[in-house]
């Protein structure tokens, strides 16, 4: 009997799903070994690498991320499939409502790839300055979050 692999669509749903339940140890089991995650946009005063290659590096960036003080819940997503099977482009934004304060939203825009059902290349756009500002807010207003 073949073994099923799941698409890129439900692997993008898994690691969002994660992402949003803050399973951050978690996450870095969507890719595959010797991934390659590519993040062109990010502030380079982050101090993280815009280049993860391999499992072992991208778990790390996921166990920064996992000190953030935000729950992250994407909304408004689009799932655009390409002529490549293994290849989607998403569209979604990460949007938080804290009471008493402006809604906080991030735009973001990834192209995955994905084969036997892992992560092989990710190439992330996000708006890294609205997560910033938001992290900043957060951190002061309301003190730390798990």
């Amino acid at each position: 009997m073949a073994r099923t692999h799941a698409s890129p669509v439900e692997v993008f749903h898994r690691l969002i799903a994660g992402i949003a339940a803050g399973r951050w140890q978690d996450l870095a089991d969507l890719y595959a070994d010797d991934a390659v995650v590519e993040q062109p946009m990010a502030p380079r005063q982050y101090g993280h690498p815009v280049r993860m290659i391999g499992r072992t590096a991208i778990a790390e960036h996921f166990a920064r991320a996992a000190h953030m003080p935000l729950v992250l819940r994407a909304q408004d997503v689009v799932v655009h499939a390409t002529d490549d099977p293994e290849t989607i482009v998403v569209e979604y934004d990460y949007a938080r409502q804290v009471a008493g304060r402006e809604p906080f939203r991030s735009a973001n825009v990834q192209v995955l790839r994905v084969r036997d059902g892992r992560i092989v290349f990710s190439r992330d756009y996000h708006d890294h300055s609205a997560i910033a500002a938001a992290v900043a807010s957060s951190s002061t207003l309301e003190g730390p979050h798990t």
